[in-house]
């Protein structure tokens, strides 16, 4: 397993904050290589013990690479949903400090968002504070189509949720200048601070969002034609019909993702166990894009017990060796009834 990244990774993910803003994860080089960040002289009353807790446990295990293995994808989704869960209100967000989060489409979240929203109908946790930022989006598909990221985000999210409608931003697959989109797109994620946990999901290629391979690992959000391979993976949503599968969409690059403070990469089914063979056991490969993340300070994969099919049994052994420890950032699920 790799250990810290290199000055220059750690000091390349870094975003500029608005004076106040100040974040676990961004920290000077310095900083960073202390394993050290003050804690907000302010923050002291009203954090509790427990939180304070897990904020050093978070910092102690966000500097390596992960791999959180569970038994199966039931078991995935719920991990993935308490972690967002306990990030969002550890992070104590408030009018003018939101916590941003970059979100993911496809079959593979739905368990998640279905815990998020099992969390917030039992008031355990809210989505007012919080901005969303899309990986992508079809291009020419009609926003109101039950296809389009737009409608599948409203109607499996953020709908059931309390987050501010303004607060949520898709690519607009339909704008009259797509590269102008994608560029005030970057602006939109650049201004909200950057993105604080971008949670994200790949294909059995190793793509995330639509970065297929041979895609630069350094791209930002822009205008791709999709390989053939996904549109016939995605055909089973257009009733089997290829003509009527989008054959471009707009996407966030690699870069985009990177720069984000922290990734959490969702991978299950034996479908997808050799692009996670891939992205953990191989080195870096543009052919690869998921396999960027390993140069990413603060990644963690969630996987399920199939996906791990094509790992070495050593592998798996050490990462699940760590679980106990893993499962602390989870354990105890947080409530902001108690904030």
């Amino acid at each position: 397993m790799r250990g810290p990244a290199p000055a220059e990774a750690i000091s390349g993910a870094r975003r500029a904050l608005p004076a106040g803003r100040q974040r676990w994860g961004v920290s000077s080089l310095r900083s960073a290589r202390a394993g050290w960040r003050p804690f907000p002289a302010a923050a002291w009353d009203a954090a509790s013990l427990r939180g304070f807790k897990f904020i050093l446990l978070y910092k102690s295990l966000t500097a390596i690479m992960r791999l959180v293995i569970l038994e199966d994808y039931d078991q995935a989704s719920e991990w993935a949903a308490k972690y967002i869960c306990n990030r969002i209100i550890q992070f104590k967000p408030s009018q003018g400090r939101y916590f941003t989060l970059g979100l993911p489409t496809g079959s593979t979240p739905l368990g998640c968002y279905k815990k998020l929203i099992e969390y917030h109908r039992n008031g355990d946790l809210s989505f007012k504070y919080v901005k969303t930022f899309n990986m992508d989006e079809y291009v020419g598909l009609p926003r109101n189509h039950p296809e389009s990221y737009h409608s599948y985000m409203w109607n499996n999210f953020f709908k059931h949720i309390d987050i501010d409608p303004n607060n949520a931003h898709i690519l607009d697959g339909n704008a009259p200048d797509l590269q102008a989109e994608c560029d005030a797109f970057e602006k939109k994620i650049e201004a909200a601070g950057g993105i604080d946990l971008f949670v994200g999901g790949i294909g059995p290629d190793g793509h995330i969002a639509f970065n297929e391979p041979g895609s630069s690992l350094s791209s930002r959000t822009r205008l791709k034609t999709l390989a053939m391979d996904t549109i016939l993976a995605n055909a089973k949503y257009f009733d089997g019909d290829l003509s009527k599968v989008p054959t471009m969409a707009l996407t966030v690059g690699v870069g985009t993702v990177m720069d984000a403070r922290e990734v959490m990469i969702l991978i299950t089914g034996a479908h997808k166990a050799f692009a996670l063979y891939k992205a953990i056991e191989e080195g870096v490969n543009h052919m690869w894009t998921v396999s960027a993340f390993q140069q990413h300070p603060r990644t963690i994969f969630v996987c399920d017990e199939d996906a791990t099919l094509e790992l070495r049994v050593k592998t798996v052994k050490y990462f699940k060796g760590l679980m106990h420890v893993h499962n602390k950032l989870v354990d105890p699920l947080y409530s902001m009834k108690e904030n």
